[in-house]
């Protein structure tokens, strides 16, 4: 940078400084209800999105490893939960890398971030509201995840036919 345009950098720096100085010193005030909403919102969705897909691998292809494996090696009751629970850790850490690509799409269907400044984003309505919105969405999303076991009454009918 030329001379000139480090005088003019500098005094934008020391403008921005003061500036952030003063609204430190202000007092802020809570967020409103309906920007304790949208943080809910923001952060409900993607975890809906995150606890279908994570409740609908594990059912799926769970019962599937459990099913193949069990059948196969012929193992205890006892056995096919310690592989059930195996299965779950497995098929819960590949749900787990999905929960980006989630959130990446929610973003793109036009979920904005919450406009709230530094101090009443760490305030504690504000941490209750994304904490309450992240439980209850991975409740939904478990809830609707379940679909799988719809389809899962006629395949054991059909196993048990064949025994």
């Amino acid at each position: 940078l030329h001379s000139t345009e480090r005088s003019c950098l500098l005094r934008e720096l020391h403008r921005f400084e003061s500036i952030a100085i003063a609204q430190e010193k202000l007092e802020v005030a809570p967020p409103s209800p309906g920007q304790l909403r949208h943080v809910f919102f923001h952060n409900a969705l993607p975890f809906v999105g995150f606890g279908f897909l994570d409740n609908a691998i594990m059912i799926a292809a769970g019962t599937q490893i459990e099913l193949s494996i069990g059948v196969v090696l012929g193992i205890s009751t006892m056995a096919g939960k310690y592989c059930e629970i195996q299965n779950h850790l497995f098929l819960f850490s590949c749900s787990s890398s999905l929960a980006g690509y989630v959130e990446a799409l929610a973003s793109r269907l036009g979920l904005s971030i919450p406009d709230l400044t530094p101090k009443q984003a760490d305030m504690w309505q504000t941490r209750l509201s994304a904490h309450l919105g992240k439980a209850i969405g991975v409740t939904i999303g478990c809830i609707l995840g379940m679909f799988p076991l719809l389809f899962f009454g006629e395949e054991e009918e059909k196993l048990e036919e064949k025994k």
